[in-house]
């Protein structure tokens, strides 16, 4: 791993603990301030309107403009819009401001993994492609103790996630390499996908589901149980770590053995510990900690494990833009998420979160067992590696050890 990489994720995990620890603030913030789940699930839902977008309109916009131009610019109205949030105290205000946070975020991640994708080469772009996701959900749970950093009913808060963000921007700034290249979008085969992997297209979906609810709505959560900013930065974390460490064994676990098989169970596990959790915090048990790092390492699979089984469904050579089209439905299930759980949560209270959790993954595993009896597996030795992934733009999708192998083919 060159130093130019180095230097590259070290840039990125310090913007992205600034990026984490706002996007917590936000659900806590948006409870004190009386914004109703409604609302507040509708503001966190932005984010991913704005991520779709983003990966939508940034590759035009860094073609149009120049990757230096164009990180400037993300920045800047990044940094802005995480200053804005503290001083237009206002849900319509937070709902656009939400937007263009998230389509900011994505265009600075692409020009970092543009960056990335060009120093990787060879074998080792598959290793750092695991690194670089497993940093990223690091970096995301190291912004959550930041909460304790100062009064989440001031300013501060928001200005240290903007002082970050722009922190963050200026090991990539400097870096010494030419820049890099996107190559123009193709429009993705939607119903093709579903066709060819009907499973993996939903378990893409599903993932979103529930990882958009957990983004947006668990500090909503943990306030309304009243716990105290460090209480919520320990739940946050501790999914979040948890979905760092336990994905590797849960992946290799589905390459030994039947996919889909894992998928239902891992979904089934999921819906269990989920259904705990509600049960902990109904009775005012203890233990909520370990259900999150637990369901964290279980929630967190679903996707990776939803992308290698489609791998293993498609024809080789098609991985990249299978795994856009896969991207783009796990946006569509991220943005649905934190509405779903805001009106369950008006509803039913803080259980409604972990309702939409369980009421997903079992859907999914309902899903997969049917799929089970429609055709059968392919043979373990033709099954592709599992490797972790978390919400990321396509361009990163270019350093998969799966789509690397498959353009060595072509």
């Amino acid at each position: 791993m060159t130093s130019t990489i180095l230097i590259l994720l070290s840039g990125l995990s310090i913007l992205l603990i600034g990026i984490g620890l706002l996007g917590t603030l936000l659900g806590v913030r948006a409870t004190l301030e009386s914004f109703n789940n409604i609302e507040t699930g509708l503001i966190m839902a932005g984010y991913y309107a704005g991520y779709i977008a983003g990966t939508l309109l940034s590759p035009r916009i860094i073609r149009n403009v120049g990757h230096i131009r164009s990180f400037a610019a993300f920045a800047a109205a990044g940094a802005v819009s995480s200053l804005a949030f503290g001083l237009l105290i206002d849900p319509a205000a937070w709902f656009v401001l939400r937007i263009l946070n998230g389509l900011c975020v994505v265009g600075l991640y692409m020009v970092v993994e543009s960056w990335l994708n060009e120093q990787a080469a060879g074998p080792s772009r598959g290793r750092i492609f695991s690194f670089y996701m497993m940093s990223t959900l690091i970096a995301l749970g190291a912004g959550q103790f930041l909460l304790m950093a100062g009064d989440t009913s001031e300013l501060t808060l928001f200005a240290i996630a903007a002082i970050l963000i722009s922190l963050g921007l200026i090991p990539v700034a400097i870096t010494r390499v030419h820049e890099p290249s996107i190559a123009p979008e193709k429009t993705s085969d939607f119903m093709g996908l579903l066709k060819s992997a009907p499973l993996g297209t939903i378990g893409a979906l599903s993932a979103g589901l529930v990882n958009g609810a957990f983004w947006g709505m668990t500090p909503v959560f943990g306030q309304s149980l009243m716990l105290d900013e460090s209480q919520i930065a320990l739940i946050m974390s501790a999914t979040i770590f948890g979905g760092a460490i336990l994905q590797w064994p849960i992946g290799h676990l589905s390459d030994r053995f039947d996919r889909r098989s894992i998928l239902i169970l891992i979904s089934f596990v999921t819906a269990i510990v989920a259904s705990v959790s509600a049960f902990i915090v109904i009775r005012n048990y203890p233990g909520l900690i370990l259900s999150s790092f637990i369901y964290g390492g279980l929630m967190f699979s679903l996707y990776g494990i939803s992308v290698a089984h489609t791998y293993d469904q498609i024809e080789h050579g098609h991985e990249l833009e299978a795994t856009r089209a896969l991207l783009l439905v796990y946006g569509i299930g991220a943005f649905t998420g934190p509405l779903l759980a805001g009106v369950c949560m008006e509803k039913f209270g803080p259980v409604g979160l972990s309702v939409v959790s369980a009421t997903t993954v079992t859907l999914l595993a309902l899903y997969g067992l049917y799929r089970v009896t429609r055709r059968a597996a392919p043979p373990l030795d033709q099954q592709t590696e599992f490797v972790p992934m978390v919400r990321t733009t396509p361009v990163a999708l270019e350093m998969h050890p799966e789509v690397d192998a498959s353009s060595e083919t072509s």
